[in-house]
């Protein structure tokens, strides 16, 4: 579990390439100070598990589904991404409960200066924009932000000077993709209201007279 208050911008350091997998090095120092094998740690979002470490590095396996599900697969060598530990129980929740399990996908469409603070619209499926809910939390390459717009194409967040700098989001222009995870409370709802309505509808309606006159039976 992660708080989506990013530590660190790291720098991808080296890339293997599977057929499908890769093999993700990445330069680091903050991350670093009690990371051991087999650690988590959110890569751009994204939980991924720490299979080798050196003082200035760590390496993870990116399997195939994540590589689908994901825009790990457009990284190169020398790009910069946001790191965050996993939380422990004593940490201060600073941003929301994040799993670092991605969602899917979405891409800036339009980004606008407004005094201080960046706005950014992103467009996404129908398939994301169904859990964003204005003034919910949402977290964006593994950046925890309030949505402060939704319709049924895009949403928008913005982003305090502190952020952007201290966030890859700052730098991210449009035509750019972003990994997006939504609140996973609506996830779950959501599971709970269906789970019910097939309940429901597959209740055995009370036996009455009327019922069996209807059916031959009396």
């Amino acid at each position: 579990m992660f708080t989506g208050i990013v530590e660190e911008i790291g720098k991808v350091r080296r890339i293997v390439y599977g057929s499908k997998s890769i093999k993700l090095s990445i330069q680091c120092s903050r991350v670093l100070e009690d990371a051991k094998l087999g650690d988590s740690i959110a890569v751009n979002g994204i939980c991924l598990t720490v299979v080798d470490r050196k003082s200035d590095e760590f390496t993870a396996d990116v399997m195939p589904e994540t590589m689908r599900k994901t825009g790990l697969g457009e990284l190169k060598v020398g790009y910069a991404v946001n790191l965050e530990r996993a939380l422990r129980l004593t940490d201060r929740l600073g941003g929301h409960i994040v799993t670092g399990h991605i969602d899917g996908t979405g891409v800036i469409m339009d980004r606008v200066q407004e005094d201080n603070a960046i706005w950014l619209t992103i467009e996404a499926g129908k398939d994301i924009l169904k859990y964003i809910v204005m003034k919910g939390s949402v977290a964006l390459d593994g950046t925890s932000l309030t949505v402060a717009h939704v319709d049924d194409k895009c949403f928008k967040v913005s982003l305090i000077p502190h952020t952007a700098s201290i966030t890859t989001l700052g730098s991210k222009e449009i035509g750019s993709s972003v990994n997006i995870e939504c609140d996973m409370l609506g996830k779950y709802v959501e599971k709970l209201l269906l789970n019910n309505a097939s309940e429901t509808k597959s209740k055995p309606k009370d036996i009455s007279m009327d019922f069996l006159i209807k059916n031959g039976f009396a």
